[in-house]
């Protein structure tokens, strides 16, 4: 079987390197089923609390410090996401799921205020800054988008003075996230995409990618004796790349089937022809390196980055020891072995591109991931205009171990939840498995609904969460141009409290977004109003004009023209008429 380097592990190291070192950045690279490859960036500058209160700026970026400075945030932690992380092939997700966000943009805070009035002005104040620096539409969470976290999420940072300190948390689940995005997001950088690991982030690759996430978190570090404080920001990205769709040049965008003699056939199935051929199954590991991958190779080394210790690991591949790989550069390169030799790290060249060459090689060893802690899944029920149900599908894969956690709902004022249509079933335990609630109920354009729920799963178990709800009628002038699409509901948020990672970011897990349908009125009845009212004005005006301004005549008043008057006139022209068509 084969041995992965486990998660938490690889992520102590990562902490441990941060600590000591200003900047800090790596490359982790693992295969996953189905020839795919998760790559995960990651970024952290620490800034000293002296020299950011001075504004002076050396790693961490001004741009984002002053906005912290004005609208009195403390911790800041802000995720831009795309697609869905598949857990049943894919395993446990990238950093326990703390570096992950729900589908769209979702943003919370810990701002420093005297009451909750204050707090919140200063999170407008924070949510319309950030989204000029990050190009997004985080302007548009509002009172009706922000709710107030009870039991979900813990500060990350070391905060003396948590009196003051107020949580906000908002969602924009229909963001679209492109290149825009990415763009700011570079900038943040000390080497802004130009060298080190960061020259492999191509809009064209991250936004191809079946799933993408990406983090920035501020948080405030101490010493033990509460001294020597440091504002740590780190920054990650993490994708999952189609080794096959990555490979296949950019002048070809459209994927064509290859001729069926180049495809390997089950011979086995009973329909196997000349023309008809089921895919053979490659046991073989595809070849590919970091140019077909990224289409780009590494621009070397930042400058900026510690050379000695766990900071010199810069790209590193977890990968068996039998795994061929073949490292191209000109400059020179160091690689280390770390847990039992299935990490392999290389120290990048300064100045020099570097890429990274695995052919396809026949593996003898299975491929071992680790179970999710937890598997979720939720969907919307019923039919009709009027009413509906959410049903939350939540699976303990454990043999051993019960799962404490706590489940979040932030819901949009128009989906209305009856609490007391609320239950909670485990398929192997009659007992009631919630333990704590926490509900806010939405106020009609002011604000949404908030549940938390504090619920624990059996060993073995799955449990089954269902709520009925009642959809609101909006005003006309309330609905998206694309309202027949339906609306996009915030992902459930589920954090983990036992068993749980012993480090400060936690383990979360979320759900997909849903799309509700509302009762949505034929908008094109106001053109057929627009077109027929237009119409009426047309007619109605234009005889009105005529009757003011034209002056009505009879025949017999008419002046004289030529020998006959009209009349004479008139009939000259009909008998020149007459005659032309006669003598032609």
């Amino acid at each position: 079987m084969r041995s992965f380097l486990p998660l938490l592990f690889f992520n102590y190291l990562i902490a441990f390197a941060s600590a000591a070192s200003d900047y800090y950045e790596r490359l982790l690279l693992r295969p996953l089923p189905r020839s795919a490859l998760l790559a995960s960036f990651n970024f952290r500058s620490n800034e000293s609390s002296a020299s950011f209160d001075q504004q002076h700026f050396r790693y961490f970026p001004r741009s984002l410090g002053q906005i912290l400075q004005h609208a009195g945030t403390k911790e800041l932690h802000l995720r831009f996401s795309l697609g869905r992380w598949d857990a049943e092939s894919w395993g446990q997700q990238p950093w326990d799921g703390a570096r992950e966000g729900g589908t769209g943009v979702e943003l919370w805070a810990w701002l420093e205020a005297l009451s909750e009035e204050e707090a919140f002005a200063r999170w407008l104040t924070l949510t319309n800054a950030l989204s000029g620096l990050f190009c997004a539409s985080l302007n548009f969470i509002d009172a009706t988008k922000t709710i107030r976290p009870v039991m979900s999420f813990q500060p990350e940072g070391d905060h003396h003075n948590s009196s003051s300190l107020h949580l906000l948390h908002g969602t924009l689940p229909h963001e679209v996230v492109c290149t825009e995005n990415l763009t700011p997001f570079l900038k943040l950088l000390p080497c802004k995409g130009k060298a080190g690991i960061s020259s492999l982030l191509d809009g064209h690759k991250l936004f191809d990618a079946s799933w993408q996430t990406m983090a920035i978190d501020v948080r405030p570090i101490c010493g033990q004796d509460g001294t020597h404080c440091v504002l740590e920001m780190e920054q990650t990205v993490d994708m999952v790349l189609d080794i096959d769709r990555s490979k296949r040049p950019r002048d070809n965008p459209i994927p064509r089937p290859l001729p069926i003699e180049e495809i390997a056939c089950d011979t086995s199935k009973h329909y196997n022809a000349e023309d008809t051929c089921y895919p053979l199954d490659k046991s073989a590991e595809p070849p590919w390196n970091l140019t077909d991958i990224f289409g780009r190779s590494l621009k070397g080394a930042c400058p900026l980055t510690d050379e000695d210790g766990e900071g010199a690991k810069t790209v590193c591949i977890n990968t068996p020891p039998e795994r061929i790989i073949q490292a191209n550069t000109t400059g020179q390169y160091v690689e280390t072995r770390l847990a039992s030799d299935t990490v392999r790290c290389y120290k990048l060249p300064t100045g020099a591109d570097f890429d990274i060459d695995l052919p396809e090689q026949q593996m003898t060893t299975g491929l071992v991931l680790a179970s999710p802690p937890l598997f979720a899944a939720r969907s919307i029920n019923g039919h009709g205009q009027e009413r509906g149900s959410i049903q939350a599908v939540i699976r303990n894969p454990s043999f051993t171990d019960s799962v404490e956690f706590v489940y979040l709902e932030s819901l949009p004022w128009f989906m209305k939840p009856y609490l007391h249509t609320l239950q909670a079933r485990v398929d192997t335990s009659p007992s009631n498995p919630i333990k704590e609630t926490y509900y806010r109920p939405a106020v009609d354009r002011h604000r949404g609904t908030h549940l938390e729920l504090c619920m624990a799963i059996p060993p073995a178990s799955t449990l089954t969460l269902t709520y009925d709800f009642e959809k609101a009628i909006l005003r006309y002038t309330e609905y998206p141009p694309d309202a027949n699409r339906g609306f996009d509901v915030a992902p459930a948020v589920i954090r983990l409290l036992s068993p749980g990672s012993s480090g400060k970011q936690g383990v979360y897990v979320r759900t997909t977004s849903l799309l509700l349908p509302l009762p949505t009125p034929d908008f094109s009845m106001p053109y057929n109003v627009i077109i027929l009212t237009s119409t009426v004005m047309a007619l109605g005006f234009g005889n009105i004009f005529n009757l003011l301004v034209r002056r009505f005549v009879g025949a017999d008043e008419v002046q004289t023209m030529g020998a006959g008057g009209l009349q004479g006139v008139l009939r000259g022209r009909i008998t020149r008429l007459r005659a032309k068509f006669t003598t032609g």
